[in-house]
């Protein structure tokens, strides 16, 4: 049996909005299954343990999926949530690929947590798949390759586009823009058009531009792990 880590978010504060973010349910609730429905183990893990925060505007009806009613209503899967591990005693030995949903929370504390950057490189080192989707590209920015390069340079990638920040109003918000950053790190940035799903593959790197593309990434994701 498979065994992927997925890292969620604990930062819960959408900048200085007052409002509150997460980890996006849709992104979660998708990959999760596509990869327990496989028989793959799903271990979840955040930097401060137990229940994460998610973020309230993905509980919208308007997102809803069949997957996250699924989700919702699954009590091994809420009793996971609620119990995630620490993401510092988590160890690359232990599993076969690692997984971020998205959500803003990550461009905060993902994006500089120093475990995550370790385990991306470890990761990657020992020949297994890294994958992210929508925000949660921008936990490679600070990973370096052996050669000390940035993680991301050369390497095809995607992740939440500009024009989709800005279409959700928070262009001013975020600490930074996913597309731009990924590209400022020598990625081979692609995209499609805004808000339809677009998974991408390059060697053990699997990225997704937004919520919608979640089920692709972790289908590249199953691929790989069946290769």
């Amino acid at each position: 049996m498979s065994k992927v880590l997925v890292v969620v978010t604990s930062h819960e504060t959408l900048g200085d909005t007052g409002k509150k973010t997460g980890f996006w349910l849709e992104e979660l609730a998708a990959p999760y299954y596509v990869l327990k429905d496989a028989g793959v183990e799903v271990t979840l893990a955040s930097p401060k343990g137990g229940q994460p925060p998610l973020d309230p505007a993905s509980e919208g009806e308007d997102f809803q999926t069949d997957a996250t009613r699924r989700f919702d209503k699954d009590a091994d899967a809420q009793r996971d949530l609620a119990n995630t591990a620490v993401l510092s005693e988590m160890n690359v030995e232990d599993f076969d690929a690692i997984f971020y949903p998205g959500g803003h929370g990550p461009l905060w504390d993902l994006a500089n947590d120093t475990d995550s950057i370790r385990l991306i490189e470890q990761f990657h080192a020992a020949g297994k798949p890294v994958s992210a989707v929508c925000h949660a590209p921008a936990v490679l920015l600070k990973a370096r390759k052996p050669d000390g390069s940035p993680f991301v340079d050369g390497v095809r990638v995607t992740g939440f586009t500009n024009g989709e920040e800005a279409a959700v109003g928070l262009t001013e918000v975020v600490p930074f823009l996913v597309e731009d950053s990924l590209q400022q790190q020598g990625g081979l940035y692609e995209k499609k058009v805004d808000f339809t799903a677009f998974a991408i593959q390059d060697g053990l790197i699997i990225t997704g531009q937004n919520p919608m593309s979640s089920e692709g990434v972790a289908e590249l994701l199953l691929d790989s792990l069946e290769a």
